[in-house]
């Protein structure tokens, strides 16, 4: 990647858009309100979001990976956030989204949206359907900072001059690692550990913030 400003990292359910992509692939299994319970849980920072994310997979099993359109078509893009991007975009600045959902659904998402860069899990697949199983390693909240670290680093862009945006309690490393950490549409926890709190759901609030 070439020089930039700035970077902006934002999280992707919830964040970049509205939707859990984990339950509206869950209910494609018939266990959307199961798997929405675990995932608040998880946001909320209750249980491990790594051993969390494997357990709402395993309900996955089965679904065949046809879904993945039926998924992308009821996507929400958050208000405000095509604007942001444009906005980061005449500043400069970068963006980039790393998610612990899955890349079959950021695939289609970033780059229709503007994302410059992204990251996410896969998930494994076989014959057709999902295994109910995470392929690789999990982006976790460890992993979060890793990307923003690398991505900062490829666009010679200072810790100082890094923005990260998130809702959930694993995105609280990442928000700690940037030199400015938004909590957005946020779970308690997060709204009392991020450097600022967004209260509008719009990501134009984010405009007056950028460097």
């Amino acid at each position: 990647m070439s020089a930039a400003r700035f970077l902006v990292v934002l999280d992707a359910d919830s964040t970049l858009i509205r939707n859990e992509v984990i339950e509206l692939l869950a209910d494609e299994a018939g266990r959307g309100a199961e798997v929405a319970a675990a995932t608040e849980a998880a946001m909320r920072g209750e249980v491990d979001f790594a051993t969390s994310l494997r357990t709402r997979v395993a309900a996955l099993a089965g679904v065949p990976t046809a879904s993945f359109e039926r998924v992308i078509a009821r996507i929400e893009p958050t208000p405000g956030v095509r604007e942001l991007i444009a906005g980061v975009h005449e500043r400069g600045g970068r963006v980039g989204v790393v998610s612990g959902g899955f890349h079959e659904i950021l695939d289609a998402i970033a780059p229709a949206l503007g994302v410059d860069v992204w990251r996410a899990n896969r998930l494994e697949t076989a014959d057709g359907t999902l295994t109910g199983k995470v392929d690789g390693e999990i982006v976790d909240g460890a992993a979060k900072v890793v990307a923003l670290r690398e991505w900062a680093a490829a666009s010679a862009v200072p810790r100082t001059a890094t923005i990260a945006i998130g809702d959930g309690a694993n995105d609280l490393p990442m928000l700690a690692a940037a030199g400015l950490g938004l909590a957005f549409n946020a779970k308690p926890t997060v709204r009392a550990n991020a450097d600022l709190v967004i209260g509008p759901v719009d990501l134009r609030e984010v405009l007056p913030l950028l460097p």
